[in-house]
């Protein structure tokens, strides 16, 4: 991989299930990318899990990624080896129901599998700046989508 990229993701949902945001920010060298965006209706676990997915979408080729998330849901989910256990049930948990939120689960292992992702988790709420951030972005977002439903931005700046 030629790439690394850094990657903090967070989600928000106002109520769960109600409106919802999502965020994260990259950061390549010098240039920093942060995202955006929103549902009307969904819960906390899936804008955690969208913020992943939107975030290495931005990704335009194989790359080393390391993604920071507070979300034990996502963390757990590769590093506990979930997805790879409800894979092979058949997309059922250990008590034998439907894997909820099947279909983003499958899009993020799909770019997991595409990049070389190293998961790591980061304390939410502890004063870490970019998971800050993206908290603060996630919760505008959330806010937003009550009256816009859903939607998704980018901004993107040089430097530190």
């Amino acid at each position: 991989m030629d790439k690394s990229v850094i990657i903090y993701t967070d989600g928000s949902c106002l109520s769960n299930p109600g409106p919802g945001g999502y965020a994260a920010i990259l950061r390549y060298g010098e240039v920093t990318r942060e995202i955006w965006g929103g549902e009307a209706e969904t819960t906390n676990n899936r804008m955690e899990l969208l913020a992943a997915i939107k975030a290495l979408g931005q990704l335009s080729r194989p790359c080393g990624v390391v993604i920071y998330t507070d979300s034990q849901y996502v963390m757990k989910g590769f590093t506990e080896h979930w997805l790879e256990n409800w894979k092979k049930k058949n997309w059922k948990t250990a008590a034998n129901k439907p894997v909820k939120n099947q279909e983003l689960w499958q899009q993020l292992d799909e770019l997991n599998s595409f990049h070389e992702v190293d998961w790591r988790y980061v304390p939410g709420h502890k004063g870490q700046a970019e998971n800050e951030r993206c908290d603060e972005l996630a919760k505008v977002a959330a806010e937003e989508s009550k009256t816009r439903g859903e939607f998704f931005l980018c901004g993107e700046y040089r430097g530190k």
